[in-house]
Order: C-alpha cells, then sequence, then structure tokens
C-alpha cells in the first residue's frame, strides 16, 4: 500500500513539473501591447484617464488614471456631478457608455466616499468635463467576466 501512495505522489510532483512550463497564450495580448504603447505616449497634462465601469448593483463610475501612467495605477471612484453630470447621465441612459474611455477633467477633492453595496470608501472625484476616447477600448481587466455589469467582480485594471 506504502508504494502504491508512493508512486502517486511522484506522478503528481512529475506532472506539476511538467506543467509549469506550459504558457498561457493570452488572445488580447496585442491589443493590451498596442494599449500600453499608446499610454506611454500620452501627453502630460491637467487632465486624466477615464475607464467607465457600470456595475447594475455599484454606485462608483469607474476607473482614473494619470496621462502615461498605466491602467493598474488606476483609481475605483465616485463621480461628484455637481458642475458636470457624467455621460451616460447626461444622455438620460444610466451604463449606456459601459466601458468607454474618455478624457476627463476635474480633480480628486481628496476625500472618500462610502459606496454601500461594496461596504467601501473610494476618492470622490469631481468632473469638469469629458470627452470620447473610445468605446471600443482594449480589456483592463485580468478576467473578462468584470466587464459584465451583472456580475459583482470588482477587481483592479492589470
Amino acid at each position: 500500500m506504502m508504494k502504491c501512495g508512493m508512486k502517486l505522489l511522484a506522478a503528481a510532483v512529475l506532472a506539476a513539473v511538467a506543467l509549469t512550463g506550459c504558457e498561457t497564450i493570452e488572445p488580447d495580448a496585442p491589443a493590451r501591447a498596442a494599449m500600453n504603447a499608446a499610454i506611454q505616449t500620452e501627453q502630460p497634462g491637467d487632465y486624466f484617464i477615464g475607464r467607465r465601469m457600470y456595475k447594475q448593483d455599484y454606485k462608483m463610475w469607474g476607473w482614473v488614471r494619470q496621462p502615461g501612467q498605466p491602467w493598474k495605477s488606476a483609481k475605483l471612484v465616485m463621480m461628484n456631478e455637481q458642475v458636470k453630470l457624467a455621460p451616460d447621465r447626461e444622455a438620460g441612459k444610466l451604463g449606456s457608455d459601459h466601458n468607454y474611455e474618455y478624457r476627463l477633467t476635474g480633480s480628486f477633492s481628496g476625500n472618500l466616499i462610502y459606496e454601500p453595496a461594496s461596504d467601501a470608501f473610494y476618492p470622490e472625484f469631481i468632473l469638469r468635463g469629458y470627452e470620447v476616447k473610445s468605446t471600443a477600448p482594449a480589456r483592463i481587466y485580468s478576467t473578462k467576466r468584470q466587464e459584465e455589469p451583472a456580475v459583482r467582480i470588482l477587481l483592479p485594471p492589470i
């Protein structure tokens, strides 16, 4: 009985070693590489880049980063719309701009805003203006399910 267990253990170790050499091919890799190259060429300035992330159960707006910085540095924000309405709210179609990318003007207030569905606090971004950069930008999440509005995944961009 002991020899059988040792053989199974040896087979498991061998399989683990063999599988660690396998490479996973990411189908979005070329688009992500092009996106990262484009980010590096963004001109510095008094603006931000935003990616709308509409989630049915949450009230945060989406991810905001500084120009030239990677998406993994972005902050998930609550949008203050007292000066300017967010694009989907201005159009009267909540969530219609899900996954759009914007050039945003505005600033972080320094306040943290509580979002009850996630039971967390997020930085407040005061929106002053926007323009659409892309309605179909490259994927910034590690899982495609994050892009589904009904799915309650809040992983940061990669």
